[in-house]
């Protein structure tokens, strides 16, 4: 680069201006040294600012020269104003005497300073209040070539001077009175300025911040980020906002974060000087997003606890649950152990209230490892049963109801671990454990609170799923006792019953039901054979059930017909929702809206009666599927009994239906579990059923064409029939109960049968003796022959004294022998107990004394009186005639 002279030059600026070219060193303040000084710079000092105007005044006291600068201040151009009288143009005309007077001091060579209003040309002025200026005139006494006094003077407008001074008063004001930290940094990231909120927090007083960096500051990574960012602000001029910067203060550990706004400062002239620095301290602001992070967190977690927790009544599921919302939303590992006594159904298992009680593992859950609690808790594995020591933390937690925090080992897995005890209802069920391995987040006192609020809801599930267990194996104890117990005995049946739950049935817990069966032996080697199921579920149902069961065996004993056994009970189920029973029922039905307030019990049942000695089976109906005859060589069919109505309806007679059972047929009377299903139909199950019934020595399931049964002779086993008819409809049960009763057709073969027609006359009561004694000596029952013509002597003496028409006499052999007199008329006997001085009445005290039961029963056309006597061997021993006699006396 040339040189230049040693004499500054005047140029114009960008607004037209004079300006002094300086070195290039200068803008930052540094000192110039050399040539440098001199070369050509960027504008940038004051006079960008102040805008200084220069004119000179010649000997004649005229203006002389006058700069760009000056027609900008006046509004008038140098053509104009060369030669122009500075006093006559610009002081007021009452000022004008005293402004000869200083003209003429500064031509004398007198140097002047002063302020000197003046008013501006309309072309400057916009309005009347700025026509009137003030300028700050440096008047300084010259020579001309000729050595005439001549003036140079130098004005600087008074009004821009009071603005620079009041932006550099607020200036000030807002950077020292800031209450956020305020920093000027250079273009070399040199603190230049630094308010006093800054040095508050770093120390010192502003001026020892000056010259100092950001590593003086920050950690080196967090310098390196930070200086990163500060040269791209003064490379671009785009602003940061709410960039976080961490960091410690003198003398503190605490980690502090701050907020900072960086932009970048430029001189009057747009000539970037540096960058503010805004910087907040968020560290209260941090923790509390923290927490409400936390928090947020937390209700999220209780909101799915809610959600997720206690779907099924089912313990270990539950349990499972519970620990599918904390890993790893909230914890690393996790672990619930449950007292092994209330898991096996007790209510206070020893050592309870020391904590030191079996507690089984029913769940485990980890996100980090399969090793649960590694160097932290003793390793146990899922389903064990243990116990914790009785000093250990873990029964602390047990015994005290309390949540413990139990540090984790050197060198283990596990940071720490929280043991919360699982209370419901004042009693503590088990442990729930959370643990976080080293590197996570330690437990605070937040987490510890939703940890125990996450065990106590798990806790409260885990309960009712306790008792719903216990109370469901009581309603299967108590449905399962009211079922026949064993296998059930009848004359001229072989018989066979499955009973199936739905939760047994289906693989999965579920209520209990309201299926039943029975069989139930009545007089004359009969038999009534009862399928019924209670609609709905629970222990209401196998309440009504029982009900009912009892209701059926307890007409059935009245020995009445199918029909009038299904319309008693229909009456009585009517009355099961009715406080006042049937007739309150029936008073209701009148009334629509007290209906709407008694429970409806609503069943279905069949109802069949079968005769040993006829083989003729007697059917009756209400709402329930119909029964399946397999005859010896056919097809199974479903016979045709009219369905009624399901009783507790009312109002509907119920039909019979007499049927002949082929010797070695097979009856199958059943519950809709066993064929309805809910994806498959109805009719598709009950064709499976009758496909399966068809050949059961197939064992190819869902096959249903008629082939031709087995010969009787061969036909399997009636047990090995029900699990041939249960493992092939195995997928088109549903989830109800499953009731099956099975009955082979084995009727009383014909020399087990003596029957003989009476005249009405006295002498057949000797005849009838000479019948059953013959008939007993032929059976080689000859120790029965004494009693039973002792009680025949005297039933066939009652049907001739108080029946009518003739007599008929039965003897039927089988597992017992069963004595029936047969008459016309309508009459039932009447046991009395008959005085001392009587002569008669003690006949049927007599025959109660010597048979094991007896009783007598309404036929189409008339009754029978009848008896049993057990078979010589069996377990109850037959009382002496003669003792009996005397005891009647």
């Amino acid at each position: 680069m040339s040189e230049i002279p040693a004499k500054a030059t005047e140029s114009e600026d960008s607004s037209g201006g004079p300006r002094t070219e300086a070195a290039d060193g200068l803008s930052s303040g540094d000192a110039p040294s050399g040539d440098a000084m001199w070369q050509s710079s960027p504008p940038g000092s004051m006079y960008d600012y102040i805008k200084v105007a220069s004119f000179s005044i010649g000997p004649d006291g005229l203006v002389d020269q006058w700069s760009l600068r000056a027609e900008q201040l006046f509004g008038i151009p140098a053509d104009r104003a060369v030669g122009m009288d500075p006093i006559a143009a610009f002081v007021a005309s009452d000022r004008r005497e005293q402004g000869q007077r200083k003209m003429a001091e500064i031509l004398d060579g007198r140097e002047w300073t002063g302020v000197v209003p003046f008013r501006l040309p309309d072309t400057v002025a916009r309005d009347e209040r700025d026509r009137e200026g003030l300028a700050e005139v440096y008047v300084m006494p010259t020579r001309t070539e000729e050595g005439e006094k001549a003036a140079v003077c130098i004005v600087v407008d008074v009004r821009t001077l009071r603005r620079i001074e009041t932006d550099l008063a607020a200036s000030q004001a807002i950077f020292g009175q800031s209450p956020f930290g305020f920093l000027l940094i250079d273009p070399d990231l040199r603190v230049r300025r630094a308010n006093q909120r800054f040095a508050s927090i770093f120390g010192g007083t502003p001026d020892d911040h000056r010259g100092k960096g950001v590593h003086d500051y920050l950690p080196r990574g967090e310098a390196e980020r930070v200086a990163a960012t500060l040269r791209r602000v003064l490379e671009t001029g785009d602003s940061i906002t709410d960039m976080h910067v961490t960091g410690f203060v003198p003398g503190s550990d605490e980690r502090r974060h701050w907020s900072v706004n960086l932009y970048r400062v430029h001189s009057g002239s747009g000539r970037p000087i540096g960058i503010a620095w805004l910087g907040t301290d968020i560290t209260a602001r941090r923790a509390a997003a923290r927490e409400a992070a936390a928090a947020r967190r937390n209700l999220a977690l209780l909101n799915e606890a809610g959600a997720r927790i206690g779907n099924s009544l089912d313990l270990e599921t539950t349990a499972r649950e519970l620990l599918d919302v904390v890993v790893p939303g909230f914890c690393d590992l996790a672990t619930v152990d449950l007292y092994q006594g209330l898991l096996a159904g007790d209510e206070t298992p020893p050592g309870l209230a020391d904590g030191s009680a079996e507690v089984r593992r029913v769940a485990f859950a980890s996100a980090v490892s399969d090793a649960p609690f590694d160097g932290a808790v003793e390793r146990v594995k899922l389903g064990a049963v243990h116990h914790y020591a009785f000093n250990s933390p873990w029964a602390d937690a047990l015994r005290t109801a309390r949540p413990q925090t139990v540090p984790g080992e050197d060198g283990g897995l596990v940071q720490s671990t929280l043991a919360v005890p699982m209370v419901a209802h004042d009693t503590v069920v088990g442990l729930a454990q959370f643990a976080r391995t080293k590197g996570s987040e330690p437990f605070g006192d937040r987490d510890r609170d939703l940890a125990v609020e996450l065990a106590a809801r798990a806790a409260v599930c885990i309960d009712n799923a306790r008792l719903y267990r216990r109370e469901h194996e009581r309603a299967l104890i108590l449905q399962r006792s009211l079922l026949p117990p064993g296998d059930p005995e009848a004359s001229g049946l072989d018989i066979a019953c499955r009973y199936l739950p739905g939760n047994a049935a289906t693989g999965r817990t579920g209520e209990v039901g309201g299926d039943w069966f029975d069989v139930i032996e009545l007089p004359g080697h009969r038999t009534a054979l009862v399928v019924g199921d209670v609609m709905g579920r629970g222990l209401r149902a196998a309440v009504a059930m029982g009900e009912l069961r009892t209701a059926v065996r307890t007409l059935a004993q009245l020995d009445l017909e199918p029909a009038e056994v299904l319309s008693q009970l229909d009456e009585i189920a009517r009355g099961l929702g009715a406080p006042g029973g049937v007739q309150q029922a029936t008073r209701a039905a009148r009334r629509p809206r007290e209906a709407d307030l008694s429970e409806v019990y609503l069943a279905t049942c069949v109802y069949a009666v079968y005769d040993s000695v006829t083989r003729r089976c007697t059917f009756a109906n209400a709402g329930h599927l119909p029964p399946v005859l397999v005859e010896p060589g056919e097809p199974a069919l479903m016979l045709d009994v009219p369905p009624g109505m399901p009783l507790g309806v009312g109002g509907e007679p119920f039909e019979e239906v007499e049927v002949e059972l082929p010797e070695g047929s097979l009856l199958a009377l059943y519950t809709d579990g066993l064929v309805e299903s809910r994806d498959h139909p109805l009719d598709e199950g009950l064709q499976a059923f009758v496909g399966a019934l068809t050949d059961p020595s197939r064992p190819s399931p869902g096959h249903h064409s008629s082939t031709t049964a087995p010969r009787a002779d061969t036909q399997p086993n009636l047990e090995d029939v029900c699990d041939h008819v249960l493992n092939t409809l195995d997928t088109h049960h549903g989830e109800d109960d499953i009731a099956l009763l099975m009955a082979r057709i084995q009727g009383l073969p014909a020399e087990s049968v003596g029957d003989w027609t009476l005249p009405r006359e006295p002498r057949s009561v000797g005849r009838a003796r000479e019948y059953a004694r013959a008939q007993l000596i032929g059976w080689d029952m000859e120790s029965l022959v004494d009693t039973t013509e002792l009680l025949v002597s005297e039933l066939v003496t009652n049907a001739l004294r108080y029946g009518e028409g003739e007599i008929r006499l039965r003897l039927l052999l089988d597992r017992t022998l069963v004595c029936e007199v047969w008459d016309a008329g309508l009459v039932q006997p009447r046991r009395r107990r008959a005085r001392d001085t009587d002569e008669g009445g003690r006949g049927l005290q007599l025959v109660g004394l010597l048979s094991a039961a007896w009783g007598s029963r309404r036929t189409p056309r008339g009754k029978t009186v009848w008896f049993e006597l057990p078979l010589p061997g069996a377990d109850t021993p037959l009382t002496d005639p003669a003792e009996a006699l005397l005891g009647l006396f």
